[in-house]
């Protein structure tokens, strides 16, 4: 058998391994005798080191937005491939009680402000000279009692009254003086600075009734559910009409930021120590052919795990553990999320 025939039944044998998978596609050159030419195999011969199974979700991952609260849906404001901005409504709660308490609570610190400032600011102008005017009248009144009191002790002395009559205007003179330091008293009370109890008790006041309209706000902003990021809504779970059941994981609406797509692959636990980091993909799919869209990995799991992406095939396997990968594909191409998709790395 010549040298040359031998030659080419190395070659032979060296793209038969490789399409084995014993060797890959792309080192046959590397097969072949020494001194023989080198053959190069077309691109589209060329296999990668591992195919996996994936997924296509939104570079943000499928948000599932709902509400915290129960309650009947007053509106739903967006639909299927809408365009949303973060922050943005999305659904809202019938929640007229919820604005009652609001209201009641904004009343409740007007209320407490105001008597705040009335403890600071004091009695009013016409309170204090009001007060100022009683204290005036009954000193005119005591001054009266004290000179009827004595002119009839003087003329009891003299024996010109009676004992009773001395003793009445001795009454009426005591009854005087204790109105006028009433009168006193009372002015010196509107004319007083407020106390620090006072004033502190009336802050407490209106900083507790602030308290209570943030909490009746904050209750209300529970029933407005906002887009917690810019993307596209990817599925209307329900409408206007239907209840959110009270702490139940029912989503509303699903959203997912699509400028960037990623596919969630699941790399066999025997081919894990084939995949790194920037590594080349790309990925295909029933619906669009021989179709290639092409990406890198971005990210690998640290977990094996259960597999969840499941192709449907009669010799797929589904007892076998996996390892997550992420990859992104290129800029500006579109596909479905949720579609599913044949991974290929390397």
């Amino acid at each position: 058998m010549t040298t040359k025939r031998l030659s080419m039944m190395g070659l032979v044998f060296a793209a038969g391994f490789a399409a084995a998978g014993l060797l890959p596609a792309w080192r046959v050159s590397e097969a072949r005798p020494q001194g023989a030419a080198a053959v190069s195999a077309p691109e589209h011969e060329l296999r990668p080191l591992l195919t996996a199974a994936g997924r296509v979700e939104p570079v943000s991952e499928e948000i599932k937005v709902g509400s915290s609260l129960g309650g009947k849906l007053a509106a739903v404001l967006v639909e299927e491939g809408d365009l949303v901005r973060k922050g943005q409504t999305l659904a809202v709660l019938d929640n007229a009680d919820f604005r009652a308490r609001v209201s009641v609570a904004e009343a409740q610190v007007q209320q407490a402000e105001a008597a705040l400032r009335r403890v600071m600011n004091g009695s009013r102008q016409q309170e204090r000279r009001e007060a100022l005017a009683a204290v005036r009248a009954a000193e005119a009144v005591l001054e009266n009692a004290r000179a009827e009191r004595d002119r009839r002790l003087s003329l009891f002395a003299s024996g010109d009254l009676s004992r009773s009559d001395a003793d009445r205007a001795e009454r009426e003179f005591q009854v005087a003086q204790a109105r006028a330091e009433e009168a006193r008293q009372r002015h010196a009370f509107i004319d007083a600075d407020a106390r620090e109890e006072d004033r502190a008790r009336a802050e407490a006041d209106v900083a507790y009734a602030r308290a209570r309209l943030a909490e009746a706000k904050a209750m209300l902003e529970r029933t407005i559910i906002r887009s917690p990021i810019a993307g596209v809504v990817l599925r209307k779970h329900l409408r206007a009409g239907e209840a959110v059941p009270d702490g139940a994981e029912a989503p509303i609406v699903t959203v997912g930021d699509n400028r960037v797509l990623r596919v969630r692959a699941e790399i066999d636990e025997t081919d894990v120590a084939k995949v790194r980091l920037g590594q080349g993909a790309y990925v295909t799919a029933d619906a669009y052919g021989e179709q290639r869209f092409r990406g890198r990995v971005v990210r690998l799991g640290m977990l094996v795990g259960k597999k969840q992406v499941r192709t449907d095939r009669p010799s797929e396997r589904v007892d076998t553990k996996v390892l997550e990968a992420l990859i992104e594909l290129e800029p500006g191409q579109t596909l479905p999320a949720g579609l599913r998709v044949d991974v290929f790395i390397g």
